[in-house]
């Protein structure tokens, strides 16, 4: 557990929560999930002490929950924000080689070894996500976040050199948040462009994709991966409009506060609530784009998925025009040789010392005759692709 104490454009890392939320500043407490459990009798204490309300039970399970979707959710006292934040690629190796091992544990007990699964490529393995969850008092925030969040990390980092730093500088000042919700929408504002760094890895991938499910023989295992990349695609469009959701309904929250909520002074509330809001809209934006990306990328897969069957049944036609073309040829050569093997006593050329050779050249004139013909009519002409 971490605490870093705002006040008047500053900051300092405590030890313990203060007794008193700062006159001019707040107080930020950053958990792990599991050390939120651990020390939830703690967190309560504080939040009861400096932010006038302890945690609602429901509330404390949708925090403790590392499953639950992006939510927004608000008391009289304070707000409940959840949002899934991309999951870096050591978590999903991390999750990858735990299922591995599970399904190895199984096999195992089955006494059969586990089935391989199909390969995904790598941009679209990392469409998974973790939930960190906020509440926001008004001179509190309690954050849980996954064990190891690059989020709290980078933040907790980029405060602790502002701390080294002189506090009366203007940069400082203005690296520092005005607030919980400052601090929330930033955070969450960084998560965002984490989905918004993925786009083209994700652009790259899939075409990479497409161009191998297109060739002639293409690998065994692409149809598996696409089909794998178009239900994480599925998920990413899920998980953009939840957020979605959450933050719409934060901002509306935002817009309806009355002006004494951010401060005495109307001039300064009425600044500091229009910079939530916008930093807020700022967000629901970015996320917005990453749908629209994610939409078209998934078009993009059932496009390619179309033009596969097309190509295939393509390939088919071009095989079964072939085989239909040389049962035409040498279905006229059957009847021919079927017509001279009757069992009769007279027929044409049967007692002729040419008779093989002048049908021999007949039969060869006859398929010569339909192979050019079938040839002007290119017929047997593959189409270059």
């Amino acid at each position: 557990m971490k605490i870093v104490e705002f006040t008047a454009g500053s900051l300092r890392f405590a030890d313990a929560p203060p007794e008193h939320p700062p006159a001019d500043g707040f107080v930020w407490i950053y958990l792990d999930r599991t050390d939120f459990v651990r020390h939830l009798p703690e967190v309560q204490a504080a939040a009861q002490r400096l932010g006038g309300s302890a945690l609602l039970d429901v509330h404390v399970q949708d925090l403790a929950s590392d499953v639950h979707p992006s939510h927004y959710d608000a008391t009289s006292v304070y707000d409940m924000v959840i949002f899934r934040r991309l999951a870096t690629l050591a978590e999903v190796q991390r999750d990858h080689e735990h299922v591995k091992a599970i399904a190895r544990y199984h096999s195992l007990g089955a006494g059969a070894p586990a089935p391989a699964a199909a390969p995904v490529p790598e941009a679209f393995s990392r469409i998974d996500s973790r939930a960190v969850g906020f509440g926001v008092f008004d001179k509190l925030l309690i954050s849980v976040h996954p064990a190891g969040c690059y989020t709290a990390h980078t933040f907790v980092e980029r405060f602790l050199a502002d701390a080294k730093l002189s506090v009366d500088t203007a940069g400082t000042r203005n690296r520092v948040p005005q607030g919980p919700t400052d601090l929330v929408l930033r955070m969450i504002n960084t998560m965002v462009d984490s989905y918004l760094d993925l786009r083209k890895d994700l652009t790259s991938a899939l075409e990479n994709a497409q161009a191998e499910l297109l060739k002639p023989d293409p690998r065994h295992d692409t149809w598996s991966a696409m089909m794998l990349a178009r239900r994480r695609l599925h998920a990413l469009q899920d998980l953009c409009e939840e957020q979605q959701d959450a933050m719409q309904e934060w901002l509306d929250t935002l817009r309806e506060l009355p002006l004494s909520a951010y401060g005495a002074e109307p001039a300064p509330a009425q600044a500091r609530r229009d910079q939530l809001v916008a930093r807020a809209r700022d967000v629901m934006e970015h996320i917005d784009r990453v749908l629209h990306h994610a939409r078209r990328l998934e078009q993009a897969a059932e496009t390619a998925v179309q033009i596969h069957f097309s190509a295939q049944g393509h390939r088919t036609n071009d095989i079964m025009r072939t085989l239909t073309a040389v049962t035409a040829i040498f279905l006229p050569l059957n009847l021919f040789t079927g017509f001279f093997g009757m069992n009769f006593e007279h027929l044409p050329l049967i007692h002729s010392t040419e008779g093989m050779w002048t049908a021999l050249a007949l039969l060869v004139a006859l398929a010569a005759g339909i192979l050019i013909i079938f040839w002007r009519r290119r017929y047997l002409t593959r189409h270059r692709r």
